[in-house]
């Protein structure tokens, strides 16, 4: 028999560091909707303390650092919480290289790429793709520590350079560099759905919205919903944003982000983005509670 009070619902909580654009729209999407999303400013907290976090709870990681919200979305699965993205896939997607290896066993194009040990090794990588390529961090985001390198003399500077910066460099990613004419997509996955594209444009080969690129609305051909479905699968996760280039042969998936910003595709789509994770997420909770509040 059930007790004459309910056991305690489960909670969706919207933990941030800092309210960007993004976690704006997910609180009035959140006021709007009605749905009960307690957003908490973890920079503030110090694990445990501010959260009484139970399995069946539901959080929507918004920490802007990686590795802050790696590290959140472990210890709230620890706890039992359901992440938005799981942690699993935050670490997949934060790493370029794994990315890549991802993709590639999953038979996804993507420009082609070498992975080299050493700054010798890298320079010959390059040399042996042909100019012009860039080089990638393995982690990073917003366009950051990117290098476009056109010559040997160039390849020389960037690796030995990076070799230099320490651990965290001493693998290096090379990537063709893919003739994009000023501008590149980015769709957004919710659910395993692609339901948002936008381009990018910019007068600068990097075409970041972060760095300066102007949105735009992009109709979505079928084939590329194929093609978004079978990068989900691959990746996992509930809330990807994929970068992709539009090449001769096709569109090639050029980066995958588990910890996605969306204001610029919901300003150039007009998309109910933050409505759309919120309802997902929310449907995890009132999945599980009957009418009356009650768990099942």
């Amino acid at each position: 028999m059930k007790s004459a009070n309910p056991i305690r619902a489960p909670r969706l909580f919207v933990p941030y560091t800092r309210l960007r654009p993004e976690e704006k729209m997910l609180a009035s999407a959140a006021a709007r909707l009605r749905i009960p999303a307690e957003f908490r400013d973890v920079s503030t907290l110090a694990w445990p303390d501010g959260f009484d976090a139970v399995p069946g709870d539901v959080a929507i990681c918004r920490c802007i650092g990686q590795t802050h919200n790696l590290a959140l979305a472990r210890l709230l699965e620890s706890r039992g919480v359901k992440t938005i993205n799981p942690s699993s896939v935050m670490t997949l997607c934060g790493d370029k290289i794994a990315t890549a290896a991802c993709l590639d066993a999953a038979g996804i194009p993507q420009p082609a790429y070498r992975v080299a040990s050493s700054p010798e090794s890298a320079v010959e990588a390059a040399e042996s793709m042909g100019y012009p390529v860039v080089f990638k961090p393995a982690c990073g985001s917003w366009g950051r520590l990117l290098a476009k390198v056109t010559d040997r003399l160039g390849a020389e500077a960037v690796a030995f350079h990076k070799a230099a910066l320490g651990p965290s460099h001493s693998v290096f990613f090379i990537q063709e560099y893919v003739e994009k004419n000023g501008s590149d997509l980015r769709a957004i996955i919710v659910g395993g759905e692609p339901v948002t594209l936008m381009r990018r444009k910019s007068a600068h080969w990097i075409t970041n919205t972060a760095r300066g690129a102007s949105p735009e609305p992009c109709e979505m051909p079928p084939a590329m919903v194929d093609l978004l479905r079978k990068v989900s699968d691959a990746i996992g996760g509930d809330f990807l944003a994929v970068d992709l280039f539009e090449t001769e042969n096709g569109w090639t998936v050029n980066e995958v982000n588990g910890q996605p910003e969306f204001h610029g595709s919901v300003e150039a789509t007009g998309v109910d983005l933050p409505g759309k994770v919120l309802a997902y997420a929310w449907n995890f909770i009132s999945s599980g509670l009957d009418k009356s509040g009650f768990a099942r």
